[in-house]
């Protein structure tokens, strides 16, 4: 079992669920069921999925909630530029806002990508273990 405070991705995406909290706390009342809601339940998705992932045993399944929380971040990143379009946000808000979940996108991939090549060193060790016993 992984421990997900260890991770850089787990922190930001903290950071950023956090800060989605903050920038939403602001949005139009009539908001509250609608873009605020999406936001916050992606956020938090985003976090969670990072923390399943940790606790699955398997390194398959650990990929596979990284994929997801990926998955969960690009929604949120649509549902805040949707929100700045709307005039939702200040300027300062979309800067933090952005350039955290730019990072975040890259530190994430970075780990589903070296993630994969593990999985796919590890399957071609044991196919070759495999044919060796066959032989």
């Amino acid at each position: 079992m992984r421990d997900h405070t260890k991770l850089r991705t787990f922190e930001l995406a903290d950071e950023v669920a956090i800060l989605i909290y903050q920038v939403t706390m602001r949005f139009p009342k009539e908001e509250i069921y609608g873009l605020t809601s999406q936001m916050r339940r992606a956020a938090i998705s985003f976090a969670s999925n990072i923390v399943e992932g940790c606790a699955r045993e398997s390194q398959t399944e650990y990929l596979r909630f990284l994929e997801i929380a990926f998955g969960s971040l690009r929604e949120l990143h649509y549902q805040f530029s949707l929100s700045k379009h709307l005039g939702y946000c200040d300027e300062h808000e979309v800067s933090d806002c952005d350039s955290k979940m730019v990072e975040t996108e890259k530190v994430l991939g970075a780990l589903i990508r070296s993630m994969r090549k593990r999985l796919i060193a590890y399957s071609l060790s044991s196919y070759i273990v495999l044919f060796e016993n066959l032989i």
